[in-house]
């Protein structure tokens, strides 16, 4: 089964390059625009159904990407709690100590009444694999079915099941991004069969242009 997987797109505090995780937020305009370009351009794969995070901007991606579909939530993929870390941005937290303890673990500290790296990890990697192993019978090996998600949740799915695997930070991908894998339901394991990239996207429809320009 083809899996795709999907990074939301982008909210103002996205833009202002803030820790969003528990804050509700919707897309900002330049984030419904820049969505609605790359599906009008055919980026996304059609998939037979589409499991989302709860959040907002995860409901309102899913509904401009795939229109026809009912999202099935899944309350597991929520973005990770920021605690007081929560839409802040890094000229904000600088000076903070527990912020610095924190970017010195790599993110594998304490964030103050926020949720643990570890705790987060584990909630993303129970709602994956409770899906997979209950899908509906109306979805066929031979289906492709999607995820709209956040980047933390992506990043800790594809860490626990890819294959090659590779490290949590090694699976960020931009806001409208995402990963086409194959689901090999007797290892368990994600097989990475592709990624879904907005600049190759372009980089390739310049080539087709030149191209047709020669």
């Amino acid at each position: 089964m083809k899996v795709v997987l999907i990074r939301h797109g982008l909210t103002k505090g996205n833009l202002e390059r803030r820790y969003i995780g528990s804050t509700d937020e919707s897309l900002c305009e330049e984030g419904v625009n820049s969505l609605q370009s790359l599906v009008a351009q055919h980026i996304y794969p059609e998939v037979k159904q589409v499991f989302i995070s709860p959040m907002k901007r995860c409901i309102e991606t899913a509904g401009i990407i795939y229109p026809n579909q009912h999202p099935i939530i899944e309350e597991d993929f929520r973005e990770c709690d920021f605690g007081l870390f929560e839409y802040k941005t890094y000229e904000q937290l600088k000076e903070n100590i527990e912020y610095i303890q924190w970017l010195d673990s790599e993110g594998k500290g304490t964030i103050p009444q926020g949720e643990g790296q570890e705790a987060f990890k584990l909630r993303c990697h129970k709602g994956f694999y409770n899906i997979m192993e209950n899908l509906t019978v109306s979805v066929d090996e031979k289906d492709t079915i999607g995820f709209i998600l956040h980047g933390g949740t992506i990043m800790a799915i594809m860490e626990e099941y890819a294959s090659p695997p590779e490290s949590f930070y090694h699976w960020q991908c931009k806001n409208g991004e995402g990963y086409v894998c194959r689901w090999d339901f007797a290892k368990k394991v994600l097989l990475l069969e592709a990624k879904i990239s907005i600049l190759d996207f372009k980089q390739a429809m310049n080539r087709c242009v030149r191209e047709k320009e020669i």
